[in-house]
């Protein structure tokens, strides 16, 4: 399915507002790989998109269409640049500081508060149960 034509119209916003300009890129069509059959082996259409100035490039092989790719191509770059201007506040840099947080090992004091907020709530549970009738 092609994209959208406001779908383009957000990429060349998007290029603008990073400031990439079309002579700054340079395009090639590359063989594809992967699952697609002798199709996506035989056929150029996967794109490596290179920014001149900075020297950064991509390649985007996303679907079967090489115009679709292209202008995929062109959004992933910029993305790519916009983050390495914006640095630490990009939003792919927060998502990744966020998972590191929650990923990293809890200190003494929080598990030593963790287990004893447990240990509470066990207590309080504890007191609601139904007393074992004894015979």
């Amino acid at each position: 399915m092609p994209l959208s034509p406001t779908t383009i119209e957000n990429i060349r916003k998007l290029l603008n507002d990073v400031g990439i300009r079309e002579e700054e890129l340079s395009e090639q069509f590359v063989l594809g790989s992967g699952a697609g059959g002798q199709k996506i082996n035989k056929t150029s259409c996967a794109v490596r998109l290179t920014h001149l100035p900075t020297g950064e490039w991509v390649k985007v092989q996303i679907s079967r269409s090489r115009e679709e790719n292209r202008w995929l191509a062109r959004r992933a770059l910029a993305e790519r640049l916009l983050e390495q201007r914006d640095g630490e506040r990009s939003v792919r840099r927060q998502q990744q500081e966020k998972i590191r947080r929650q990923k990293r090992r809890r200190s003494r004091r929080q598990r030593a508060r963790m287990l004893d907020d447990k240990a509470h709530h066990a207590a309080k549970k504890a007191v609601r149960r139904c007393p074992i009738l004894e015979d």
